[in-house]
């Protein structure tokens, strides 16, 4: 699974956020378990909250991954992947990250401040005690080597998960001894509260420097390629780094020099790598594990309700599963194939059939650019029927534009028959495997064939353009506008299905660069309400997210964001008297 960011997007196998749908442990989803978790619901952030004084200092926590770690730089294209995210959060620092009720927080444990002090500058202020592991300062170098990195201008070769926003930063400056950072924009940027977040950390410039001339392409993509595939020495977090066992285990102790207001109450943190899935449950029941953060599947939900002392979340939010099509096909390039066939499918059977058998309060998706818990959702999609399973009305949509054989074996107005059409997923995947061949029983239906295939690297097949249809998912930000940038834009990279529409594209870098909020939104709605008439990607739900924790830990909750479930590790702990 990869992730998305306010600045860069990438496909991946699923996630979510916020909105904390379900709380159980042992003995249904909907049981209270000693009350341990508490009602998740009403506040996510304080969710199996704990103070410090009720923790005992010391102890080993052992936390479930489903990924090894292959690229340690999170900033690049293959290391922005969701495990390595949060497998490095308690090493690395950044000026916000999104809590769990998936609002943009600053790290005050990293900044006193940060402000746009005008549309076009932003200005942080970084806490003197502020320090790597060695001792060195973090300074405005630091931000200023991400921002090279990322601005598609210093570093050529740096492949980055993106740039939005990064590429108008026209420069960073240093004072008060490198603690004052400024930052320059040629323009405003309405997510400036994205730039040198979480899911793009800062890196320390000084070990950087140290394999070249960071004002140099060849210096910055030296040090760039050093930070993915060297497990790290260093750290600005809570943790520090003790022990990498490829495709074992990463072991985490405390930083000697952390700077932040909370000390870690735990001896160690280890993040164990477990990547078949089905296993995790076992290791939970076997105590090899005390948490995790498994991808919800009904099997896994109904084992993990029922191992006794174990609490049980489910969050959805910011990632959410969808449909696309493949416009290079020129069968479905013509609007009229596409409208149909997305009127033919029923979401709401689909959540039926899969995600909802584990969480009842999963509902239809009707927007591109926000999720419900976000300020500017609205519904752009039922009023063009698509997920509606209408086939009447879908049939008509084609029948109008001069197609037949409808409900039998369509041919197109130009009198071609309309060829099977490929459809992939993600191998091993349950749910999306159902979401096929669901996509191919609504088609039937309307006289066009799906063959069905899978996919071992989904980041492969998307920027291929190796399919017709296809079902992933995007693990956003809470940065609305530039992530529309690299979804939707007719230029982005992460545009996989080639829509292009310049009407579309203004709107939307219209909303990146407002200083009006509501505005900006106004124009990403609009934006949608276009693409859901063109009927290119067609959203089915808000992909909910499990945490599953021992009763005796406190403060390790579910965050259903970029952020995941290590957001805070500085606060987790054993209860006393456990």
């Amino acid at each position: 699974m990869k992730r998305t960011r306010a600045a860069a997007a990438a496909a991946v196998a699923t996630a979510a956020t916020l909105v904390l749908a379900a709380c159980g442990g042992g003995g249904g989803a909907g049981g209270s378990s000693g009350g341990v978790y508490g009602d998740c619901s009403t506040n996510p952030n304080t969710c199996n909250s704990v103070p410090a004084d009720q923790l005992q200092q010391g102890g080993t926590v052992t936390l479930a991954s489903e990924k090894n770690i292959d690229n340690w730089n999170v900033i690049s294209s293959e290391g922005n992947v969701d495990w390595t995210g949060m497998s490095t959060k308690p090493l690395l620092t950044y000026a916000f990250y999104t809590s769990p009720d998936l609002k943009p927080t600053l790290n005050t444990d990293l900044l006193d401040s940060a402000d746009l002090t005008n549309p076009t500058t932003i200005v942080y202020k970084i806490k003197p005690a502020a320090v790597w592991n060695d001792g060195t300062p973090v300074t405005a170098d630091d931000f200023a080597m991400s921002w090279k990195w990322q601005n598609a201008r210093d570093c050529p070769a740096c492949e980055t998960a993106g740039n939005g926003g990064y590429d108008q930063i026209t420069a960073v400056t240093g004072s008060d001894n490198g603690k004052t950072v400024t930052v320059a924009l040629s323009k405003p940027y309405t997510d400036w509260q994205s730039l040198f977040n979480s899911a793009a950390p800062l890196y320390p410039a000084h070990i950087g420097a140290q394999q070249g001339d960071l004002n140099s392409p060849d210096g910055l993509a030296a040090a760039f390629d050093y930070f993915g595939k060297t497990p790290p020495n260093y750290s600005a977090g809570p943790f520090q780094v003790e022990n990498w066992q490829d495709n074992v285990a990463l072991t985490l102790v405390p930083n000697p020099q952390w700077y932040g207001a909370t000390k870690p109450k735990l001896d160690r943190l280890v993040i164990r790598v477990i990547t078949d899935a089905t296993q995790e449950p076992l290791a939970l029941q076997n105590n090899e594990v005390q948490a995790l953060f498994p991808q919800p599947q009904v099997d896994i939900v109904n084992q993990l309700n029922n191992i006794p002392n174990v609490s049980n979340a489910q969050a959805a939010g910011l990632s959410w599963e969808h449909f696309d099509f493949n416009l290079q096909n020129p069968f479905l390039a013509d609007k009229a194939l596409r409208q149909a066939l997305y009127i033919a499918v029923n979401t709401q059977d689909v959540i039926a059939k899969t995600v909802g058998q584990f969480n009842p309060d999963i509902k239809p998706l009707q927007n591109k650019m926000f999720v419900p818990q976000q300020d500017g959702y609205q519904d752009n999609l039922t009023a063009t029927g698509q997920g509606s399973g209408d086939i009447e009305r879908a049939k008509k949509v084609l029948t109008d534009a001069g197609y037949t054989g409808v409900g039998s074996a369509l041919v197109a107005p130009n009198g071609q028959a309309v060829p099977t059409l490929r459809m992939r997923y993600t191998v091993g995947n349950a749910v999306r495997q159902t979401e096929c061949e669901l996509f191919q029983q609504y088609a039937k239906q309307l006289g066009v064939n799906v063959e069905i295939s899978t996919t071992d690297s989904l980041g492969t097949t998307t920027s291929s353009g190796d399919y017709d249809v296809i079902v992933f998912g995007w693990i956003m930000s809470p940065a609305p506008f530039g992530g529309a940038q690299q979804l939707w834009l007719s230029n982005s990279g992460s545009n996989y299905g080639k829509y292009v529409n310049p009407t579309t594209d203004a709107l939307i870098n219209e909303a990146a660069a407002s200083t009006d909020i509501n505005d900006a939104r106004a124009k990403l709605n609009e934006a949608d309400r276009i693409m859901a008439e063109d009927a290119y990607v067609l959203p089915l739900y808000q992909k909910p997210t499990l945490a599953a924790v021992q009763n005796t830990l406190g403060n390790v909750r579910n965050n259903a964001s970029l952020d995941g479930i290590t957001y805070n590790t500085s606060e987790w702990g054993i209860r006393s008297g456990s």
